[in-house]
């Protein structure tokens, strides 16, 4: 199966980044190498670093950018992009770009094992490397997996979900994602199996979180994209749940603050100064026009934050 993404938000993320001819950008989530491609239409005599853990990505992004001299791939995490630019000796860089989350190839590719509508192993690693879905489901106690379906995947049911997950492999371990997901649809009230949309999403997504640490990724990735930025750089982010997008919020907003001391002090003594500032203020998001394309986008957000 061809690596293809429908990037969300393409035409703002792009024009958000004010490319220079001459500048410097990383592609910390490259993918199938859509907005790596847009950014490298761009460059004369800049560059760009495309990097991806996904070793499908870097297949399809190193095809789709072999006429481009600008363009420097490399497989590795998002959250190591400061040190693999320092040993590239790229940076400081420009711009940054970061598309969270799971790709459309991902989802749509059956045999990663990451979507609960066709039946494949569980697997769910975007680096095909490490501990898999399956691995968590049946080696974890009903408290563990309650608490990653509670935490990542903001269930109400998890308790019960978790439970009838370690009821279930008693029987017979839990090999693919439509055993899951029918493990998951039984474990919950029947009121919750008429709601609109499959009971098994956010037990689905709260796994995917947990394999691929992707929080605590986001949170390394978002200190080393502004570590690297040049004054005047940029750094947009697309996420697709709130837990993300509240990260991404809450570190931009820091970086954004100046001045802490009570108001009534007469002067600063913090010495704090703010690092960055915001482009939009409270983010963007997709158009109705892009909602009835691509359905997929309607939790997307884009912020972006400009170092001082």
């Amino acid at each position: 199966m061809e690596f293809q993404h429908k990037p969300v938000l393409f035409d703002e993320t792009i024009n958000s980044l004010n490319i220079k001819p001459d500048g410097i950008y990383i592609d910390g989530t490259a993918g199938g190498g859509g907005h790596s491609q847009a950014i490298a239409d761009k460059l004369t005599t800049g560059t760009l670093l495309s990097i991806d853990q996904d070793p499908d990505a870097i297949q399809a992004v190193t095809e789709r950018l072999k006429d481009y001299n600008c363009s420097v791939i490399y497989r590795a995490n998002f959250s190591k992009m400061a040190e693999v630019a320092e040993n590239l000796k790229l940076a400081p860089v420009d711009g940054v770009l970061l598309d969270i989350g799971v790709s459309s190839y991902q989802l749509d590719n059956p045999e990663r094992g990451f979507s609960y509508h066709s039946d494949a192993p569980l697997d769910m690693r975007m680096s095909k490397q490490g501990a898999s879905a399956r691995d968590l489901v049946n080696n974890l106690s009903w408290q563990e997996l309650a608490q990653i379906i509670s935490r990542y995947g903001e269930d109400k049911n998890a308790r019960s979900i978790a439970k009838g997950i370690v009821k279930a492999r008693e029987e017979a371990p839990i090999e693919t994602t439509l055993q899951l997901a029918e493990i998951i649809k039984a474990s919950v009230p029947a009121a919750v199996r008429r709601e609109q949309g499959h009971p098994a999403r956010k037990t689905f997504q709260a796994l995917r979180i947990e394999v691929n640490e992707e929080l605590d990724r986001l949170s390394q990735g978002l200190d080393a994209a502004f570590s690297v930025l040049k004054p005047g750089g940029r750094l947009a982010v697309i996420t697709f749940h709130s837990l993300e997008d509240r990260m991404v919020k809450q570190r931009m907003a820091a970086w954004c603050t100046g001045c802490t001391c009570p108001p009534d002090f007469p002067v600063c003594v913090c010495g704090k100064t703010p690092q960055a500032e915001l482009l939009y203020k409270k983010g963007l998001a997709p158009t109705e026009e892009e909602l009835e394309l691509n359905p997929r986008s309607r939790s997307a957000r884009l912020r972006v934050c400009i170092k001082l």
